[in-house]
């Protein structure tokens, strides 16, 4: 009986000690809050907080170089039988600015199908300084028979390109991996065959 009761006690006093940790725990919340705007050590709750009057403004992107613009232009060739074309076919942009351009896909083939993109630059220098954030052209693709996608590319022109690049051309190759490479057009083959003279 003693042992019992002795268990009893002990659960009631383990039960107390549970509630009040839970009851600290979730009053250190607000006393933290408390502590932090009354010192100020928390700098970043302090960006939550609203100054009547004033409005938020953003710093301007410092990197842009708005005395100048670049046309870009959006090429795109399929090795095999699907569509595949830019949204648009240029755009003008400043250096150092963020643009998306999106590509539009189909495959049109009555069996699914692996494919993957790869980009190319005119003049061969601007390559170098085309920094691509997203492209469809970093992975392969499955698409389904008759399966339609629209993918981003977001870039930025790099502002240390030379001024005397006032045009780049973008060009992507979209090619099936694992398939079939498609035969050559046959006016290709009969040029290739011709002698000098001929």
């Amino acid at each position: 009986m003693l042992i019992k009761r002795e268990n009893v006690k002990m659960l009631g006093k383990l039960g107390v000690i549970v509630l009040a940790m839970f009851g600290f725990g979730y009053g250190l919340v607000p006393i933290y809050r408390a502590i932090c705007e009354a010192t100020g050590i928390n700098i970043l709750a302090l960006g939550d907080r609203r100054i009547p009057g004033a409005t938020a403004k953003l710093p301007a992107n410092t990197q842009i170089d708005e005395s100048r613009t670049v046309t870009v232009e959006f090429d795109a060739n399929a090795r095999g039988p699907w569509h595949f074309k830019p949204a648009q076919s240029s755009l003008k942009v400043h250096p150092g600015e963020l643009t998306t351009v999106m590509y539009e896909f189909q495959n049109t083939q009555n069996r699914t199908m692996s494919a993957q993109a790869i980009p190319s630059y005119a003049p061969s220098q601007a390559g170098s300084y085309f920094n691509k954030l997203e492209c469809f052209c970093f992975e392969q693709y499955t698409l389904a028979p008759g399966e339609k996608k629209q993918w981003p590319v977001a870039f930025v022109i790099d502002p240390k390109i030379s001024k005397d690049v006032n045009t780049i051309t973008l060009s992507y190759t979209f090619f099936e991996v694992g398939g079939r490479t498609p035969a050559a057009p046959q006016a290709a083959l009969d040029a290739d065959n011709k002698t000098p003279g001929s």
